[in-house]
C-alpha cells in the first residue's frame, strides 16, 4: 500500500514540477542553473532519485517512510500552488 501512495504522489510531483518549470515564473529565471536545459534535466533527475530512494526504502522495511514521502509531497504541492497562482 505505502509503495502505491509514494508511486501516485510521485506522479503528482513530476507533473507540477513540470509546470512550474514551463510557467516562466520570474523566481526560476533568478536560479542561474535551472535557466539551461541541462539544468531542468538535473532538477528532474533529483526529483526522480528522490522518489526512487522513498520506493527502495519502504520496500526495504521502512514503511513509515510514506509518511515523510506525504509530507513531501504536500510542502512541494502548496509551494507549486503559490507559484502558479502568483502569490509569490
Amino acid at each position: 500500500m505505502a509503495i502505491a501512495l509514494i508511486f501516485l504522489l510521485g506522479i503528482g510531483n513530476f507533473a507540477l514540477h513540470k509546470a512550474v518549470m514551463q510557467s516562466g515564473h520570474p523566481m526560476i529565471g533568478q536560479i542561474p542553473w535551472l535557466a539551461h536545459a541541462n539544468g531542468r534535466r538535473i532538477a528532474f533527475g533529483l526529483e526522480f532519485l528522490v522518489l526512487v530512494a522513498a520506493l527502495l526504502l519502504v520496500t526495504n522495511g521502512w514503511p513509515g517512510l510514506a509518511w515523510g514521502y506525504l509530507i513531501y509531497s504536500v510542502i512541494n504541492g502548496l509551494s507549486g500552488w503559490l507559484i502558479l497562482s502568483g502569490k509569490i
